[in-house]
Order: structure tokens, then C-alpha cells, then sequence
């Protein structure tokens, strides 16, 4: 009979620990929490010391009873949860739960799923970090009581089922900000102008833009002024000024953290927050591979840390040499974390063995985990490598105190390239630069002038939005995908085609925000906030201490609110559907599975349906319109409005 007992959250790790550990250990899931607040009531004592009033979480008995019964079989017991703050404190309410004795359990951790990883966790068993636990009490904490005391007043003041948070909340005013930003930009006008140039045995022109008089004006603001350009320099012969050749060297990218992961996952592969989070922790927790068994592809997925292993990092500069060469080793590697916030509890988001290839578990994988394992494999292979060199050369020609610019660039040794781009820069052709000397005189073939305009900022996307939150300090790695999934299921937000829109709604609740809890929008103060929270963790504040000094000034601004806002009325989106029971105007509503149309004559007439979101495409079989529609799992495709007797379906977009 096994005399040890490993309780994981995830029952995915079950077996792999289990292979790991030997027949003397017994491996259980607590299937993540365990113990939580009461759903029904604030269950925070504000009138005493604030002690939360935790409750086992309903249909967690029966686990808990089977938990019991093995630890009362076991000599130890390890708490093997996730490696993060959550993590600990999950821990902490298991061994409250299950009654544990101090002597007899012990607390272990490990970045990655593999046999090394989990046998040296038993080795470094500890005691419950008791500081991350307060942080998260903290947390935990200070989201309820924003949630449970604001959410009501929205449902009061505005309409029911609206919900407010302290990191959501912030993460609203942002993106409103945005908005507010892009709908007051007003536009200026520029132009750029370029010339072709006539360069002797080169088979195409040079190609040179305009940068200026020399000491006069350098930009173009109209056509006026690019017209008056052409006509001094039409004709005129050029004379080479300089030919500057030189090189320039591009870092490799830091390996992956849970922000640059989401990021880049986004705007490569076209993933959404959660979707890459969903899929890094399949890749963590352990995939079947064929003839291996379950296998942790990746290190941890919450991490603000580009630290890498020793370990990891003698393993990269071997593959490197055996498979790139000595050359494509760098001279030294760029650790530093350009997060000066990072908490640096875990490593970078790596592969735990890098000599498993994307290629050699390819047929392991599901196409998105495959897609996303490569990425990450990629990027962290392309971290220890050598820098990428360009060389670059410039030419400066010139006519009666007008310059023009020639550049051509080219990548002269790939080091990292060869194996991660991401085609944020590419080569700059200038073939006719090879022959240009200095003192040559050009005659300018042809000028192409063109119109501009300012661009307003752009509008966030799930990626950009990550980024900002990242760089404000607004939430930590592992809340930014559920808040922005939060804010898109409370219809706060839309997506299209990436880009993030806030909605009349989202409006007016963070108008509400604004004018009645300031503070819990402000960006400083939930930044400062997050820092306090850190130093809970790091044992520098007392977490009871936070919730004392946060309570009154909330409560007091809910009362405040309560007796002064008028309500608003959001009204429901109008649809062109009519109700066949009353023949009112039907209106789109939100539920927990996407748009439904509902009849606005309710209670009175509870008609409901299916909405149907139409694309503006005709049906290429009898062509009605094509709608948007989802099949039982979720799946979104496009089919006609006429099914069943069209029986049209594409999980492609249909072109019009």
C-alpha cells in the first residue's frame, strides 16, 4: 500500500506524476479549489476583522470524503498544486478541508511536468508559504467586495446582470479611453514623394525619398508644397552626396512570458486570450505522445519571468552547435527581464526538452496544440542563439539644396532568423545602391508623390489591450485572458476582425465607474494596488491591513451612489424581426449562450428565438441571406436562412 499521498489539481497530472513517483506514492486531483466564499453573500466579516467565511464548494463533498479517507491512509501527504499564488493557496484550504496535521503534510512545487522536475520537488518539500496565501486572500477578497457591493447598484441603476471588478473595472476605462481618443483625433495631412533614378548597367532604377532641403523645411504638408518639390528638381541632374555602408545586429526575442505568449499567439496564429491559455495548459498539464505516454510539453503558463534554467539553458547551446554550428552560438545570452514588475517566481515559458521537436510530436498533437507548441519551441530556441546582422547602406543625392535618400538592406548572417521571424521587419531591396559611388551624377527618371493622412490610434485587440494592461501594471499574467473574456460576455465589449469596440453599455457602466468610484477605474491607483498586494506576498504588509483601509472608502462611495445617480435606461437593439404572437418589433438580447431574440412586449408575451446574425452574402444555392450560425458544441459556421429547405453550410466565411 502506497504510504504517500500527492493531491495535484489538475486530474490530467494524475497518472504522469504517478509514473514518475513509483508504486510507494498515491497520486489524487482536488479537481483546482475546493473551498471558496459563499456565492449568496458578501462571506467577508466587515464588522469584526475581516475574516473571510469559507464554505466547502458545492459538489465538492464526495471528493473530499475520498481525499480523507486516503490521507487516514497515508504516512505523508503532499500538496502538489500549481506553482503560482493560486496554487498556494489552494494548498492551504486542502489542508483545512482534509484537517491535515502540520507534521504530516508538506508543500512541493514544479515548473514542469517531467520525472526530474517532480522527483526533486519531494526532495524540497516546504511549509505553506503562508505570505502567498495572504495575497490571495487579499485578492480574493478585494474582488468581492467590489463585485458584490457595485454589481448591485448596476443592477439598481442601469439594468440586471451587469457586474463591476477591480481589475475588470480599469480594464474598461481603458479601452473606453481608446475610443474617446480615436473619435476626437483630427486628421493632418502629409505626403511622402520618391523618385527613380537612372543608375548606369543596373537593370532597375534606384529608388530614393525625399528628406528634406538642407537647412530649410523637411516635411511635405500638401500637394501645393510637393508640386512646388517636383518642379525645382524636374530635370536637374543629382549628385551623390555620400554612400554609407555599415552593419547593424538584431537581438534575438526573450523567451516567452504569459503576456508575449498571449500576444504573439494573437497576432500569429490568430488565437484568443483564452483559447491560448486553454491550449499552454494542455501542453503543461501533459499530452499522450506516442510511445511515451502522457508527456508535459512546456513549463508553467503564468509566468512574468524570462529566467531560464541552467539545466535548460546547456541544453539549448548543445542542440544549437549540434544542429545550427558553433557560429550560430551567441557570445553572450540577454536575460534581463524587461519587466521591471516581474515577480520572477517561475521561469520563461519553455519546452522541457528541446530536443523534442514540433516535428517529432507532431502527430501527438491537435493542429492548435501543434501550432502552439512550435511557437513556443521556436522562440525559445531563437532566445539562445545568435544575433541576426543586417547591412545596411544609405546614399544621400542632392539638387539645388533638395535630398533624397537611398537605403537598401539585407540580412548578411541569419543567427536567430534562421529559425523564428516574425516578419516584423523585412528586407529593404535597393539593387541599383551595389553600383552608386560617391560624386556620380543621377538624372531622376520619374517622381511619385503621395497623399497621407494622420491615422488615429488604433483600436485595441486582444493582443494590444494584454500589452497595455502589462505595461499599466493593471491585473498580473493570469488574470488578463478572464478579464477580457468577462468584459465580452457581459457585452461590454465586441470583437470584430480582432479589434476590441466598447458597446453603449460598456459605455454607460464606465460613465457609472467614473462619476460614482473613481478610484476603482483609475488606472494609478489599481496599479498601486496590484504593488501592495506584491508586497502582502513578500511579507512586507499585513493583508487584513489592505481590506481595512479599502472597505470604508468603498462603502461610503456606494452609499453615496446609491442616493444620488438617476437611473439609465440601455435600451435593447431593435431587430427587423417581428414577433408572429403580438407583431412587436422583436429585440436582440444576451444570454448565456450568445444573441436570442426576445419579444419586448414580456411578460405579457414571452415569445423568444434563435437570432440570426446575417453577413451581408447572398446563399450561392437559392440565394437568401447567410447567416451565422453554432452548432450544440459551440462551433461557429454559416448556413442559410432557409434551412432546412436550403440545406447550404461552410465553415468557411462565404464571399460575396
Amino acid at each position: 500500500m502506497a504510504k504517500n499521498l500527492v493531491i495535484v489539481e489538475s486530474p490530467t497530472k494524475v497518472n504522469t506524476v504517478k509514473k514518475f513517483l513509483g508504486n510507494n506514492y498515491e497520486v489524487m486531483a482536488s479537481l483546482g479549489h475546493v473551498r471558496d466564499l459563499p456565492k449568496s453573500t458578501l462571506g467577508i466579516d466587515v464588522d469584526g476583522d475581516f475574516d473571510p467565511k469559507y464554505i466547502t464548494i458545492r459538489g465538492k463533498g464526495e471528493l473530499l470524503a475520498s481525499l480523507r479517507n486516503a490521507v487516514k491512509k497515508a504516512d505523508k501527504v503532499y500538496l502538489a498544486t500549481d506553482p503560482d499564488r493560486e496554487g498556494e493557496a489552494i494548498s492551504w484550504h486542502l489542508s483545512k478541508a482534509l484537517n491535515l496535521e502540520p507534521k504530516k503534510f508538506r508543500r512541493i512545487t514544479f515548473n514542469e511536468i517531467t520525472k526530474n522536475a517532480v522527483k526533486d520537488s519531494i526532495k524540497n518539500a516546504r511549509d505553506i508559504d503562508m505570505n502567498l496565501v495572504d495575497e490571495q486572500q487579499a485578492r480574493r477578497c478585494l474582488d468581492r467586495m467590489v463585485g458584490y457591493e457595485i454589481s448591485p447598484l448596476l443592477w439598481e441603476k442601469v439594468k440586471r446582470g451587469l457586474s463591476a471588478g477591480r481589475v475588470q473595472s480599469a480594464a474598461l476605462r481603458i479601452i473606453a479611453d481608446r475610443e474617446n481618443d480615436i473619435n476626437a483625433f483630427i486628421p493632418d495631412e502629409y505626403w511622402s514623394l520618391e523618385a527613380d533614378f537612372e543608375v548606369a548597367d543596373a537593370k532597375k532604377p534606384l529608388i530614393a525619398r525625399y528628406t528634406g532641403r538642407t537647412g530649410g523645411r523637411q516635411e511635405l504638408t500638401s500637394k501645393e508644397e510637393t508640386d512646388a518639390v517636383i518642379s525645382a528638381v524636374d530635370g536637374e541632374s543629382f549628385s551623390v552626396m555620400e554612400v554609407k555602408t555599415g552593419t547593424r545586429v538584431k537581438k534575438p526575442p526573450l523567451p516567452f512570458t504569459t503576456s508575449t505568449l498571449q500576444q504573439e499567439a494573437s497576432r500569429s496564429l490568430n488565437f484568443s486570450t483564452v483559447k491560448t491559455m486553454r491550449i499552454a495548459q494542455q501542453l503543461y498539464e501533459g499530452v499522450e505522445i506516442k510511445g511515451q505516454g502522457f508527456v508535459g510539453l512546456i513549463t508553467y503558463l503564468r509566468t512574468d519571468s524570462t529566467r531560464i534554467s541552467e539545466e535548460a539553458e546547456a541544453a539549448a547551446i548543445s542542440y544549437i552547435k549540434d544542429n545550427y554550428g558553433t557560429g550560430y552560438l551567441p557570445d553572450e545570452t540577454d536575460t534581463d527581464n524587461k519587466n521591471k514588475n516581474a515577480q520572477d517566481a517561475h521561469e520563461a515559458i519553455r519546452p522541457t526538452d528541446i530536443a523534442r521537436t514540433p516535428a517529432a510530436v507532431h502527430d501527438s498533437l491537435s493542429r492548435d496544440q501543434y501550432r502552439l507548441y512550435q511557437l513556443i519551441w521556436k522562440r525559445f530556441l531563437a532566445s539562445r542563439m545568435a544575433n541576426a546582422v543586417y547591412e545596411n547602406v544609405n546614399a544621400k543625392l542632392s539638387a539645388k539644396n533638395y535630398n533624397f535618400t537611398a537605403t537598401s538592406s539585407r540580412v548578411s548572417f541569419d543567427g536567430f532568423l534562421s529559425v523564428y521571424n516574425n516578419d516584423e521587419e523585412k528586407e529593404e531591396k535597393n539593387v541599383a545602391l551595389a553600383g552608386l559611388k560617391k560624386d556620380m551624377v543621377l538624372t531622376p527618371l520619374a517622381f511619385r508623390p503621395e497623399q497621407h493622412f494622420t491615422q488615429p490610434p488604433a483600436h485595441f485587440t486582444e493582443a494590444s489591450l494584454v500589452k497595455a494592461m502589462e505595461e499599466m501594471r493593471i491585473g498580473r499574467p493570469s488574470t488578463y485572458a478572464p478579464t477580457i473574456s468577462t468584459l465580452l460576455q457581459r457585452r461590454y465589449i465586441v470583437k470584430e476582425n480582432k479589434n476590441l469596440y466598447i458597446t453603449e453599455l460598456g459605455e454607460v457602466v464606465n460613465k457609472v465607474m467614473k462619476e460614482a468610484f473613481p478610484s476603482i477605474v483609475d488606472v494609478n491607483f489599481t496599479a498601486g494596488m496590484e504593488e501592495l498586494l506584491d508586497y502582502v506576498g513578500e511579507g512586507q504588509v499585513d493583508w487584513k491591513n489592505v481590506l481595512r483601509n479599502f472597505w470604508p472608502d468603498l462603502k461610503s462611495a456606494v452609499d453615496s451612489a446609491r442616493s444620488r445617480l438617476e437611473k439609465i435606461t440601455v435600451d435593447d437593439e431593435v431587430s427587423e424581426e417581428k414577433c408572429e404572437l403580438c407583431g412587436r418589433q422583436m429585440v436582440i438580447k444576451y444570454g448565456p449562450f450568445g444573441k436570442f431574440l426576445a419579444c419586448p412586449g414580456f411578460p405579457e408575451c414571452k415569445n423568444t428565438k434563435p437570432f440570426m446574425e446575417k453577413i451581408g452574402v447572398p446563399c450561392p444555392k437559392c440565394g437568401k441571406e447567410v447567416v451565422i450560425r453554432r452548432t450544440r458544441k459551440g462551433r461557429r459556421y454559416y448556413g442559410c436562412e432557409n434551412n432546412p429547405e436550403c440545406d447550404f453550410m461552410s465553415w468557411k466565411r462565404p464571399e460575396s
